[in-house]
């Protein structure tokens, strides 16, 4: 049996995108999971996005010990790191930026710490297209 996982894009305009993700797990967990496919987001150019700048999140993790974000990349980028229930916003400081080269720049999720069963996140997350390809 796997992890039941949903991934919910909640908006997807020209500058921004939002994503909801889900998983109640069966004691698997994820390890870099692709989330978010950045070649099939079109950007104000109306072609890929150059890369995503995060702007926020909500989130709800229930026993894992935590959720990572990263960018793919040839050395992956390490974008937050989160745990309990909490909202950020980094609007007022442009985001947390992708810097990494190499790579798709596609957004990755793992499960942190050993998972249980009916270990539980609910994730959601903000993101401004930047630049274009």
């Amino acid at each position: 049996m796997a992890d039941a996982v949903t991934t919910q894009i909640i908006r997807n305009g020209a500058r921004n995108f939002s994503v909801r993700l889900t998983n109640v797990s069966d004691g698997t967990g994820e390890t870099n999971v692709a989330k978010v496919d950045k070649s099939t987001l079109v950007g104000v150019s109306g072609t890929e996005p150059a890369s995503l700048s995060l702007l926020g999140t909500e989130h709800f993790i229930q026993g894992f010990e935590a959720v990572k974000i990263t960018w793919d990349h040839t050395s992956d980028v390490t974008g937050l790191v989160l745990a309990g229930a909490y909202g950020q916003d980094f609007t007022a400081q442009g985001g947390v930026h992708d810097t990494g080269s190499g790579g798709s720049g596609d957004i990755l999720l793992t499960t942190v710490g050993s998972a249980a069963a009916n270990d539980t996140y609910d994730v959601t997350l903000h993101f401004k297209k930047k630049g274009s390809v």
